[in-house]
């Protein structure tokens, strides 16, 4: 097989650092959203999450449709967030080293009780209006990018392709449109 060497040096463009973080993470990803599927027979998502847990505090017909799968869903995002912690007190905090972890460039390093951590430089408000934004488009969206971009495409979901079309293109535009601007942190 040769090798057109224009494609492979664009696709090298792409992935400066290599390939192989992203392969692992993919690989991960895709695991873990079977292992979820097939032991729930539920797509994973974590839009679903709020909605979820308030259905042990109201009895209202919106949340009471997640009474069945509401438990699993809360150990979903309690998984997620353990997930953050850890690969800080590891990665992040360099007790543990490897080739597939590269230190990000922005925001600042810290220590608490002998542990590294990083924070960002990004403005609280900026964080809380993207979350509030994000809110809003995954409930406009029927599903978060986990739940469409994984599980939707996954199975070929004509609904969550063309989500993700949107969501890609959306944000493309904002980030291009932001850099023009010079927004930062």
């Amino acid at each position: 097989m040769v090798a057109d060497p224009v494609l492979l040096q664009a696709v090298a463009d792409l992935f400066p650092n290599g390939i192989s973080r992203y392969a692992v993470g993919g690989l991960l990803v895709g695991l873990g959203t079977v292992v979820i599927y097939v032991g729930t027979g539920i797509p994973a998502g974590a839009s679903t999450f709020l909605e979820s847990t308030l259905s042990y505090a109201s009895d209202q017909s919106r949340f009471q449709q997640y009474v069945a799968s509401r438990d699993w869903r809360l150990v979903f995002t309690v998984g997620i967030v353990l997930g953050g912690l850890a690969f800080a007190a590891t990665f992040q905090s360099g007790l543990v080293t490897s080739s597939l972890y590269e230190p990000g460039t922005t925001g600042r390093l810290y220590e608490v009780a002998g542990v590294t951590l990083w924070t960002t430089d990004v403005q609280p408000w900026r964080l809380f209006g993207g979350g509030i934004l994000v809110g809003i488009g995954t409930r406009i969206g029927k599903g978060c990018t986990s739940g469409h971009g994984v599980c939707g495409v996954g199975s070929a979901s004509k609904t969550s392709l063309v989500g993700v079309a949107t969501f890609l293109a959306v944000a493309i535009g904002t980030a291009q449109v932001v850099a023009a601007l010079g927004v930062s942190p």
